[in-house]
């Protein structure tokens, strides 16, 4: 069974971000302290700013265990915009939003939307945007293809190819279709892996601090 306690999932992440100083933030962090650090690979791993994140957006052990993922995945999401660089021209105006496109899982479009109301990434908004088998994705940065019809994961991956555009996705398989970084369970923990190349050939960087956190980089030198 995949474990998704705080401490197991992002223990496997080095990523931070800024946690705005807030009664929400100091809240949230005082509640979920304990599960901060854990010992692993002889290092200690902080990880305050995505607990919170995850705390703001009411992750509790309560939940279905399908919302908790959704949401955990969500938070990879946003935390990924901060992490790549596109390229000159992939927005329109200085104050246009990072478009995040969600296919095959409205749950987690769900999520994302609650969790990233209000908050930028590099002066940008974020609007998360669901898609349809089919869809252009024309504007979109980040595209998610959720677990579905492997046809379907195919459409969408051919939709975005040759698109300055992070594809994303938890379906099998996924980067061996050509996505570029696949959502995988490791350890019974949820981690990603990256396909270097694939990211390269879009034109896109990922920061060596993401590719440090990764289950695995694929195409690394």
């Amino acid at each position: 069974m995949l474990d998704l306690t705080a401490e197991s999932v992002f223990v496997c992440s080095g990523l931070e971000s800024h946690v705005p100083d807030s009664l929400a933030g100091r809240t949230a962090m005082a509640g979920l302290s304990r599960f901060a650090m854990r010992r692993r690979a002889g290092r200690w791993l902080a990880l305050p700013a995505l607990l919170a994140l995850l705390a703001w957006s009411g992750v509790c052990a309560a939940q279905p265990q399908a919302s908790v993922e959704n949401q955990v995945k969500a938070a990879y999401l946003f935390k990924f915009a901060g992490f790549v660089e596109w390229p000159d021209g992939s927005f329109a105006r200085a104050d246009s939003p990072l478009q995040i496109g969600v296919s095959g899982n409205d749950g987690l479009a769900d999520q994302l939307e609650q969790m990233v109301a209000g908050r930028t990434v590099g002066g940008h908004a974020i609007l998360v945007r669901k898609l349809r088998r089919g869809d252009p994705v024309g504007g979109i940065h980040i595209l998610f293809i959720g677990a579905g019809e492997r046809a379907a994961v195919i459409d969408m991956l051919a939709a975005a190819r040759g698109q300055s555009v992070l594809t994303v996705s938890d379906a099998d398989d996924s980067i061996a279709l050509g996505c570029m970084i696949a959502f995988v369970v490791a350890q019974e923990r949820l981690r990603f892996d990256v396909a270097l190349g694939q990211v390269n050939a879009s034109r896109l960087r990922i920061s060596a601090r993401m590719l440090a956190a990764a289950n695995r980089v694929q195409g690394a030198t």
